[in-house]
């Protein structure tokens, strides 16, 4: 969820900056969140292992604020994981050095609030774009509100963030793009 200008520079004041790897796990399903992350580069995704099956959740870029937010606020397994997608450069806060900011900070406790609820509508959105749209639409939506991530992210994880497989993901960018169309 993108961070309000203020929101961020209290994080990067803050908070030190961390270089992650490809691929690097930041938080593991079923483990306790301990750390909010601050995506100053790269891309970050939160995915859910559905019985072996990847499922991307969302995508962090640039600019975006991520932790398990259940897990993170109340120290309980998460439901996701986190990791880098490709090497990217996050703020990373602990949750007693959030907690403590949050407690002494009204501005960064009304700040974190309004990204809460502002990330609660993205999710309620994402939902409702999984159940009510078909493969298709959620691509070309995509495609529309965010054309750089298709760019950035290995297809694999396009894929599964649509529900798709890749096979599946290539046939579908083929129509959508009018690749070999006649």
């Amino acid at each position: 969820m993108k961070c309000p200008g203020r929101f961020r520079q209290l994080f990067e004041e803050r908070f030190p900056r961390k270089s992650i790897a490809k691929k690097q796990i930041l938080l593991r399903q079923g483990e306790v969140s301990t750390h909010a992350f601050f995506v100053d580069t790269g891309c970050l995704r939160m995915w859910h292992n559905d019985d072996g099956k990847d499922v991307t959740v969302k995508f962090f870029v640039a600019g975006d604020v991520v932790s398990s937010l259940e897990s993170f606020y109340q120290q309980i397994p998460s439901a996701f994981g986190l990791e880098s997608v490709i090497p990217s450069t996050v703020r990373t806060a602990s949750k007693a050095e959030f907690d403590e900011l949050l407690g002494k900070s009204a501005e960064f406790r009304d700040q974190m609030l309004n990204v809460a609820v502002a990330c609660m509508a993205d999710y309620q959105e994402l939902f409702l774009n999984r159940i009510m749209r078909s493969p298709e639409e959620r691509y070309r939506t995509l495609m529309e509100s965010d054309p750089d991530l298709l760019g950035l992210v290995p297809q694999h994880y396009i894929a599964s963030y649509l529900g798709v497989t890749p096979v599946s993901l290539s046939r579908l960018r083929k129509k959508v793009l009018g690749v070999n169309n006649r």
